[in-house]
C-alpha cells in the first residue's frame, strides 16, 4: 500500500509542475489510473489513497475483478475498443464510455440505455497507424454528432486519443495539438454540447499532453507497477 501510496502522489506532484510549466491550474486535469491487468486488491489499495476513477480495457477482465458492489465513489470508465456484441454488458458495467469510435457503436448503445450514459468519442490523431480506432476526420465525427446530438441516453463529454507510441515529442506533440483543434470546433459546431474533457496522455508522454492541454490522463504501470499478467 505503501508503494502505491507513494506512485501515486508522485504523478499528482508531476501533473502539479507539468500543469505550472504550462501556465495552467492543477485542478484542470483528472487523473484515471488504469487498472488493465491489475488484481483488484491493487485498486482497492489506490482507492484507499483517494484515486476515484479507474479505467479498464476489456469488459470481459473488469467483470470477472471488480465486485457489483464496488465501493461508492469509485468511477469506472471503458477505454478500450468496444465490440458491439459486449455493448449490452458495458452499459450495465462501467460508468462511462471513453472509447466510442464510431456512429455504429453510438447507436448501439443509444437502444440498450434507460439512462444516461457519459461517453467520450475517440478521434484517431495518429494516422498512420493502422491498429489504432477511431474517427479520422472532423467531417466523419461531426457527421456522427448530428445524429449522437439527438439522442436521449448518450451524454458527449468531450474527446479522446492515443498518442502515436513510441513518437518523438515533436509528432506526439502534434497529435495532442489536433484533438485540441479538433474539440475547439467541435465546439464551434455543437454549442449545445460538452466538449470540456480531453482525454490524451499516458505514461511516456503526459507531461506533453498537459501543456498542450489536456484535462484527463491515463496512467497505469506508473502507478501500479508492473503488470501483474498479459
Amino acid at each position: 500500500m505503501h508503494d502505491v501510496q507513494s506512485r501515486w502522489q508522485n504523478i499528482l506532484d508531476s501533473i502539479s509542475s507539468s500543469a505550472r510549466k504550462a501556465g495552467r491550474s492543477p485542478d484542470e486535469i483528472e487523473l484515471m489510473a488504469v487498472s488493465k491487468t491489475h488484481p483488484y486488491a491493487s485498486i482497492s489499495s489506490l482507492f484507499a489513497c483517494g484515486q476515484m476513477m479507474f479505467g479498464e480495457n476489456r469488459v470481459q477482465e473488469a467483470e470477472q475483478k471488480f465486485p457489483v458492489d464496488r465501493p461508492r465513489g469509485m468511477d469506472l470508465h471503458l477505454i478500450g475498443h468496444l465490440q458491439s456484441n459486449k455493448a449490452k454488458k458495458a452499459v450495465s458495467l462501467f460508468d462511462a464510455i471513453d472509447s466510442v469510435d464510431s456512429l455504429k457503436l453510438a447507436q448501439k448503445l443509444e437502444s440498450l440505455l434507460v439512462k444516461p450514459l457519459p461517453i467520450l468519442l475517440e478521434y484517431k490523431t495518429a494516422v498512420n497507424d493502422s491498429a489504432k480506432s477511431g474517427f479520422e476526420t472532423p467531417d466523419e465525427l461531426f457527421s456522427a454528432l448530428e445524429q449522437i446530438s439527438s439522442f436521449r441516453h448518450l451524454t458527449v463529454k468531450g474527446l479522446m486519443t492515443i498518442g502515436p507510441l513510441g513518437a518523438g515529442e515533436k509528432e506526439t506533440r502534434n497529435a495532442f495539438a489536433l484533438l485540441c483543434k479538433t474539440a475547439q470546433m467541435a465546439r464551434l459546431r455543437f454549442p449545445h454540447l460538452d466538449f470540456s474533457t480531453l482525454s490524451m496522455g499516458m505514461s511516456q508522454d503526459y507531461g506533453w499532453a498537459i501543456e498542450e492541454g489536456s484535462t484527463r490522463i491515463r496512467i497505469g504501470s506508473a502507478l501500479f507497477g508492473a503488470r501483474e499478467y498479459v
